[in-house]
């Protein structure tokens, strides 16, 4: 399921020739991959972080949505394929090393973690060294994902 292009009329035929040539300023790893921060577009609040190889990044270019790659699975990844929680493609950012990219997304229905949370950095360090939960959970997890226990998309 694709998004609505960002690209108006006029500049759909500029869209068509665009190459993937800006995949190659990436710096993949052994593995061909990028670690991949989710950014909520409206708060700025980061919600997780995943990994793409460069098919899931032009997959998520064209399709105007987050596409990762999960390496427990060694496979394409349509973030909320299971869930219905797509990450919707506001913009794609490179960092300054050219090895983190940063998608910029609108996540609906609320939720990128596995967990039913907002977010994925649900947990903070106290002053005591100890992590403390600070989002609930705002869906339980067997009540999003199949019977089979999956525990991450």
């Amino acid at each position: 399921m694709g998004y609505p292009s960002p690209f108006t009329a006029n500049d759909r035929d500029t869209e068509k020739q665009m190459n993937n040539d800006w995949l190659e300023e990436i710096k993949w790893d052994e593995k061909g991959l990028v670690p991949a921060i989710a950014q909520d577009v409206n708060t700025g609040r980061i919600l997780m972080v995943a990994w793409m190889n460069r098919e899931s990044l032009s997959l998520t270019y064209q399709e105007q949505r987050a596409i990762y790659w999960s390496r427990s699975r060694a496979k394409l990844w349509r973030k909320g394929e299971e869930s219905g929680h797509v990450q919707k493609l506001h913009e794609l950012r490179l960092d300054c090393d050219g090895d983190v990219i940063l998608l910029k997304v609108e996540q609906l229905g609320g939720i990128a973690c596995h967990t039913g949370r907002e977010s994925c950095f649900y947990r903070k360090l106290d002053e005591q060294g100890e992590w403390q939960v600070t989002d609930e959970v705002r869906k339980d997890p067997s009540a999003i994902y199949d019977k089979q226990g999956s525990n991450h998309e």
